[in-house]
């Protein structure tokens, strides 16, 4: 079972270079952050979880940025977004970003995305809520079009553009893995369509996710790499995921940890290795 570190980088935690460094020293493989370009004021759209929203969904860095000085810091690690959301990106831009970031890491980006929950977020982009599925699957299919083509296009319906060229490609080929989050009834669909990997959150017991992680690799013919988000760090828990045939878990650190209760959560963390 693969353990990895989520957490929301802002300006009142602590810095994502020390963060890496911390993860890197311990048995973790993989470090993620979180997105979200800003918070609208009028909250309509109640969080997922029912709880009144903390104040780190508004004051995150940019992932790319802060993921960038995780990458200067470590050598070992995976480094990933958990999640971009590519339904408020432009395609062209985050595929250089993503491409950019691989290089730079030496091929250690894990690119997970998602299409969100905050729908007065994603208006302020101009994204409509009820198209938002098959506008991330088709910036995702246009972004795998620039980093696998020398000279590429895509038409679509959201995305249209004609042959460009636009480098650097990245390291990883074809591209780094796409991490696809979710747990909604169509998830298994956008997974198989245009993604490497799933993972959700909120999936009920480990025994209902048991079943969709079979039919999911039925499906595909093959072993699909399934890694939970925000697993709540207990040992039991871990267990039944790993007998429910998960590959890896992801425990958030809390976004307001200081140097010290960071290291000792990561601690705790690393004692379910």
């Amino acid at each position: 079972m693969d353990l990895g570190v989520a957490f929301f980088p802002t300006d009142f935690g602590i810095d994502p270079a020390a963060l890496a460094g911390l993860v890197e020293e311990r048995p973790f493989y993989a470090l993620f952050f979180a997105e979200h370009t800003h918070i609208p004021t009028s909250r309509s759209t109640p969080h997922p979880s029912g709880a009144v929203l903390p104040p780190q969904y508004s004051h995150t860095h940019d992932p790319f940025v802060a993921l960038s000085f995780a990458a200067a810091a470590t050598e070992r690690i995976r480094i990933g977004t958990g999640v971009c959301l590519v339904v408020e990106r432009d395609p062209i831009v985050t595929a250089k970003e993503v491409a950019s970031l691989d290089r730079l890491s030496e091929g250690r980006l894990l690119f997970g995305i998602g299409a969100g929950w905050n729908r007065e977020e994603m208006r302020n982009h101009g994204t409509d809520p009820r198209r938002r599925f098959s506008l991330m699957r088709e910036r995702v299919e246009a972004m795998k079009a620039i980093w696998t083509q020398e000279e590429a296009e895509y038409h679509g319906e959201h995305v249209d553009f004609d042959p460009i060229w636009c480098w650097p490609k990245p390291l990883q080929k074809p591209h780094p893995p796409i991490l696809l989050g979710g747990t909604g009834p169509k998830v298994l669909d956008r997974v198989l369509g245009y993604a490497d990997e799933w993972t959700p959150n909120r999936f009920g017991t480990p025994e209902e996710l048991k079943g969709r992680i079979e039919e999911l690799r039925e499906r595909a013919g093959r072993h699909v790499r399934v890694v939970c988000s925000g697993v709540s760090p207990e040992r039991e828990l871990v267990s039944r995921l790993e007998e429910a045939g998960v590959d890896g878990c992801t425990f958030y650190l809390s976004p307001d940890a200081d140097l010290g209760e960071a290291e000792r959560q990561l601690d705790e963390f690393a004692a379910l290795a």
